[in-house]
């Protein structure tokens, strides 16, 4: 047994000093004294020696372990201290190789740039849950209780939760505007705030629509407050957006949520406005709904419509970035195709 001591030091001191990699010194210090390692092996053979003999190749085996332990870790700190050294036909008049970096999606780069424009006009960026309710979602904007909106065919809602009426029956937030009157409710007028993020619908996908995709909305609500300020608004952000100026024309629509409402378009910056698949070849692209916060909205957040009004617009931020970029097509931007993506860099 002491013979074979003498030959696992010998043979051990070989392999250590050999190692080139720290990879390659693990694979040696485990079959040294890794769980199936020669030196453990050794250590269950104790057992079934003669008596006299125990005490001594148990101490010659913990010696031997000590040693292998220290020679390792001072072969490791060789190889890294030989890793990290120049070598002699290192040229140093080379220029350095920049390292691959990533970039912001043009999606997030564009609710930044609003962000900047919004807060420089006074606003307050504010973030509200993906996961809402029925309450929220229709009953607090004046959606009638029959409208088409709050079935499964354009709505998530959510398995276990999607039964009954009011707060306790919870959806996927298919817009954003139903968080506002959370904001109204929190907080003390004035009201001048934006709210950014994903909404979810049951749609058909196209070059014009998604699933998931992302808005924008801002809300202004004040004891006094024209409507045509907030057109101006609108073209002013746009300007900045794009840096230039933008057409824009407002259309009388309908929404639950607000009164006078407001189909608000851009011209088309793809087409250049002479017509193309992203427009319908129209020369105009609807960007966003706005209008007044309808009376019964400010009621649900606990404001007297006699004494309030404002101005709400809800942007597709999806379609501002294919008119920055010229993209026809806005399932590109949630494809994770790096292809596409790394041109945004």
């Amino acid at each position: 047994m002491r013979e074979k001591i003498d030959i696992m030091l010998i043979e051990g001191n070989e392999r250590i000093a050999g190692a080139k990699t720290e990879a390659e010194l693990q694979d040696v210090k485990s079959s040294l004294l890794g769980k199936k390692g020669s030196l453990t092996d050794i250590l269950k053979e104790i057992p079934r020696l003669d008596v006299s003999m125990r005490a001594e190749i148990g101490r010659a085996t913990n010696e031997l372990k000590d040693h292998f332990t220290a020679m390792i870790e001072s072969r490791r700190e060789e190889i890294r201290l030989k890793a990290s050294e120049i070598p002699p036909d290192f040229d140093f008049t080379v220029p350095g190789a920049e390292p691959p970096g990533g970039a912001l999606h043009p999606i997030t780069q564009m609710c930044y740039d609003l962000n900047d424009t919004f807060r420089s006009m006074g606003f307050e960026v504010f973030q509200g849950p993906e996961i809402t309710s029925e309450l929220y979602a229709f009953d607090n904007l004046n959606f009638p209780p029959d409208h088409p909106a709050r079935e499964s065919m354009d709505t998530y809602w959510l398995a276990g939760h999607d039964k009954g009426r009011g707060g306790g029956r919870l959806c996927l937030r298919p817009h954003l505007t139903g968080s506002s009157v959370r904001y109204l409710k929190s907080h003390k007028p004035p009201f001048r705030f934006v709210y950014p993020g994903r909404v979810y619908r049951n749609e058909t996908t196209d070059a014009r629509h998604e699933r998931a995709f992302f808005q924008y909305e801002a809300l202004i609500v004040d004891r006094e407050f024209t409507f045509s300020a907030g057109k101006v608004m609108i073209k002013s952000i746009l300007s900045k957006v794009f840096g230039r100026d933008v057409p824009v024309r407002m259309r009388v629509g309908f929404f639950p949520f607000v009164e006078p409402g407001f189909e608000i378009d851009m011209g088309c910056l793809v087409c250049g406005g002479s017509g193309c698949s992203v427009c319908k070849h129209v020369g105009w692209i609807e960007i966003m709904p706005g209008g007044t916060p309808h009376p019964n909205v400010l009621r649900a957040a606990g404001l007297d419509p006699a004494e309030f009004t404002g101005f709400y617009v809800n942007i597709g931020l999806d379609r501002l970035v294919m008119m920055r970029y010229g993209v026809d097509d806005v399932r590109l931007f949630h494809s994770a195709d790096l292809r596409f993506l790394s041109q945004f860099r």
